[in-house]
């Protein structure tokens, strides 16, 4: 398996309910080491940027109002298959129909509050760590 690299976002609800050890060691439990990580409140043009793939959707404005009400936790993680690890730890968007041990069972309370983001693809993950962690390269 291929050593990769890939982005997570502890967000705002799961930060603020006090869950950021409990996720950080499911991350360090399946095998992934966090090789950067940063706290920071996303302004709403850094939260624009991140997320200008959305622009236009009818959740748009909601997710920015969200992602940039607190702070939240971008990290890197590293490991072997780190991309589908990382999504299988998170589990299925909406909480409601992820598996019981996910991390957005366990934490996320709706498809808008879901305690995480992971990036879903190889470009997807290479563009997310360059927005977040530019020193970290390709």
């Amino acid at each position: 398996m291929p050593v990769e690299r890939t982005l997570s976002i502890v967000k705002p609800d799961a930060l603020s309910a006090g869950h950021l050890g409990e996720i950080i060691a499911a991350y360090e439990a399946a095998g992934l080491r966090v090789i950067a990580a940063t706290v920071m409140r996303l302004t709403p043009e850094l939260a624009e940027g991140f997320y200008a793939e959305h622009r236009g959707k009818p959740f748009f404005g909601g997710l920015i109002d969200f992602m940039t009400s607190g702070i939240c936790m971008p990290m890197v993680l590293e490991g072997e298959d780190a991309i589908e690890r990382v999504r299988a730890i998170h589990g299925a968007t909406d909480p409601a129909d992820a598996a019981p041990s996910t991390i957005r069972a366990r934490f996320g309370t709706q498809v808008t509050r879901n305690a995480v983001h992971g990036s879903d693809s190889l470009a997807s993950a290479a563009r997310e760590v360059a927005f977040f962690f530019p020193q970290l390269g390709a």
